[in-house]
């Protein structure tokens, strides 16, 4: 296949996946640009877990307890919303949600390095300090989940 011919053809799935492209690329004919928006919106996601968390265990478990909890609850979000959206693949739900969780805990060891860098170092307040950590973990993720969370090789498509 030439590169008129893939140009011709459409978006398709990379890293070797294989399946129908998700309902946002009816408007998105970019991966990347759908996974900006889907992590933009998991992102507001996940700070609305942080602060609901914040909000109910920060005064007895502290900061890191919160971002134990709101990473759970993040992760959940963002692996239905990614698998249905952006890297729309079939079946190995589990083995899937296993390889998305493990790029996930990169980022959270990123994460939990340079939050109290942040917060107890650089005296900026929790909110702030993870909002600034998870845009930096963006494009890291991005690579992460596409080329290892969701591929398929020709043999696991079949």
């Amino acid at each position: 296949m030439t590169a008129d011919d893939m140009r011709l053809a459409g978006p398709v799935p990379p890293a070797g996946m294989r399946g129908t492209l998700g309902p946002l690329f009816r408007l998105v004919r970019d991966q990347r640009v759908a996974f900006l928006l889907v992590g933009a919106t998991n992102t507001a996601v996940g700070a609305v877990w942080f602060i609901v968390f914040q909000a109910l265990i920060q005064d007895r478990f502290g900061y890191m307890a919160v971002l134990a909890c709101a990473h759970v609850a993040s992760v959940l979000c963002a692996f239905v919303l990614y698998r249905k959206f952006v890297f729309r693949v079939r079946g190995h739900v589990l083995r899937d949600l296993g390889r998305f969780e493990v790029i996930n805990l990169g980022a959270l060891a990123v994460n939990a390095v340079c939050l109290p860098l942040l917060v107890e170092v650089a005296h900026l307040p929790v909110l702030a300090s993870q909002l600034i950590i998870a845009c930096g973990t963006v494009l890291l993720s991005f690579f992460g989940h596409r080329d290892f969370s969701f591929r398929r090789t020709p043999g696991a498509a079949a």
